[in-house]
């Protein structure tokens, strides 16, 4: 997990260019989703962390976004 305000701008676009963030999430309300959803794009830069797979995510205690990964999201609630 690496928090957007560790990373200057050049950094950023090439940790996502070479892929190794793929996820975004909100540090706050430990959600995590896609980085082109809707509801993530509004978060404060401050609370937005980046995840290099789902795997961490989950393993850094966050849950999908129901917004941008609903499937996922419905299978998060099962097991809750």
């Amino acid at each position: 997990m690496i928090r957007h305000t560790a990373l200057d701008r050049s950094l950023l676009h090439r940790l996502l260019r070479q892929k190794k963030l793929t996820l975004g999430g909100n540090r706050n309300l430990r959600i995590y989703g896609r980085l082109d959803c809707r509801a993530g794009k509004r978060m404060n830069v401050e609370n937005r962390v980046f995840f290099a797979d789902e795997a961490e995510a989950l393993a850094n205690g966050y849950r999908p976004c129901a917004v941008c990964m609903p499937a996922a999201y419905r299978r998060w609630l099962r097991h809750q």
